[in-house]
């Protein structure tokens, strides 16, 4: 009977290693292949629940052998004990050709969807060494930078850049909007120095001498000297905060889905650093496990715990619905409460807000829409038909046709290009 039983251990590791490859599979499977896939799960769990059946009687029928042999031994009388053997067959080589059959699967289909092998190419995000442009502007400012960022001048940048997980020191980061605004402020001399002499045309040749007087052109043109350089700067400034809103929207377009998922888990009991474990080893949620994986860090390397760590990565978080999730999970875990009715409430107040800021998504895309249509679509038509009606009745006005028809051409694609860049800082929303 211990044979029995070890032999029947033995083929559920099987039938596990087997579950566990299917599972594996059938995330990048096709479509075809995931309906088999899930046809021979269900099988194998068929014969994983007759075989743990199996096991239970065994070891039911070896419980009670125990039993008698010991009440034999109090008695100290001899009493014939029968071994008795389950009838209940193991599943063996004919009822795996039995699901096989059932299922429609040749053996050479099997042993082609164990030969295949999952590729899981995990993203290793760290702080690197500064190369290219980065080590370029370290080599000129770093230590003007670091100086500066020791006085506290660019505090607001450091937490921006902190939340905003571009993986950048900030002393690297200040040196680089030095070197940028520094470089900008050469090119723009020579811009200057290029339009003083030069001139533009709608009309060929484009570029031509200037023949006016240099004075006045100067006086025209000295300002981008000027606007140039400290234009770079703010842009490189404001940067980490608009990438910062960005990852946020994307963290609260995950964060409802990923509440219900840690509610869904909590419920059986395990233990909450396990939680954040599995919602950072899955990739249903890239930008939340980001800051999953600061909670993990914290307590796996630094050596903080769980309620610590939550509290400090909630300060340093770019979504304040993700801080305000993690705040209130360290005051449940503290004072004793049930993770599963804290999951469970925040997962169906996330819910309806984010039902509420689809809506105003919808309908600030449709008014977008209507925008766009007007300004790129209606206006450069009617321009069109102006420029035809200007051109038959002869009437002058400072442009040819075709400077007309380039500056249009050129509206538009600039129009395109604030368009796409407008919905590029509200991808979160739409």
């Amino acid at each position: 009977m211990i044979d029995l039983l070890k032999k029947s251990v033995e083929q559920e590791i099987e039938i596990l290693r087997e579950i566990s490859l299917f599972s594996k599979r059938i995330e990048t499977a096709s479509p075809s292949e995931k309906t088999l896939l899930a046809e021979g799960l269900e099988a194998l769990n068929s014969r994983m629940r007759e075989s743990s059946r199996i096991v239970i009687d065994l070891l039911g029928e070896i419980e009670t052998g125990i039993k008698e042999k010991k009440e034999v031994q109090e008695i100290k009388k001899p009493v014939a004990y029968k071994k008795e053997t389950t009838s209940t067959p193991l599943p063996a080589i004919e009822e795996k050709k039995k699901f096989l059959e059932e299922l429609d699967i040749t053996e050479g289909v099997l042993k082609k969807l164990r030969k295949k092998e999952v590729k899981e190419e995990a993203e290793i995000e760290e702080f690197r060494k500064a190369r290219g442009y980065l080590k370029l502007a370290n080599k000129f400012f770093f230590k003007s930078a670091n100086d500066l960022v020791k006085k506290g001048y660019f505090g607001a940048l450091q937490s921006e850049l902190k939340k905003s997980n571009l993986n950048i020191l900030s002393e690297t980061y200040v040196a680089m909007m030095m070197f940028s605004t520094v470089l900008s402020f050469v090119l723009s001399i020579f811009l200057v120095i290029f339009l003083l002499f030069f001139d533009f045309s709608f009309s060929w040749p484009f570029i031509g001498l200037y023949t006016g007087s240099l004075t006045i052109r100067a006086l025209t043109i000295i300002w981008l000297i000027f606007v140039i350089p400290i234009s770079t700067f703010f842009i490189l400034y404001l940067y980490p905060s608009a990438e910062k809103k960005s990852i946020s929207n994307r963290i609260n377009e995950e964060l409802p889905f990923a509440v219900i998922h840690m509610s869904s888990i909590s419920g059986s009991g395990i233990e909450p650093t396990e939680i954040f474990k599995i919602i950072a080893l899955g990739k249903e949620y890239p930008f939340l496990r980001k800051e999953i994986r600061k909670i993990l860090n914290q307590t796996n390397i630094y050596g903080y715990d769980l309620v610590t760590a939550l509290n400090n990565v909630s300060k340093s978080t770019s979504s304040p619905k993700l801080a305000e999730l993690f705040t209130g999970l360290s005051t449940t875990i503290s004072s004793g409460g049930s993770l599963s009715d804290f999951f469970q409430k925040r997962a169906d107040t996330m819910l309806t807000d984010y039902r509420l800021e689809k809506e105003k998504s919808i309908k600030a895309a449709e008014t977008s829409m209507d925008i766009y249509i007007s300004i790129v679509i209606a206006a450069p038509m009617i321009l069109m038909l102006l420029l035809v009606m200007v051109s038959v009745s002869g009437i002058q006005i400072g442009f040819t046709p075709n400077e007309l028809t380039l500056m249009t051409v050129g509206g538009v694609i600039f129009v395109n290009f604030l368009f796409l860049g407008y919905l590029q800082t509200k991808r979160g929303l739409y």
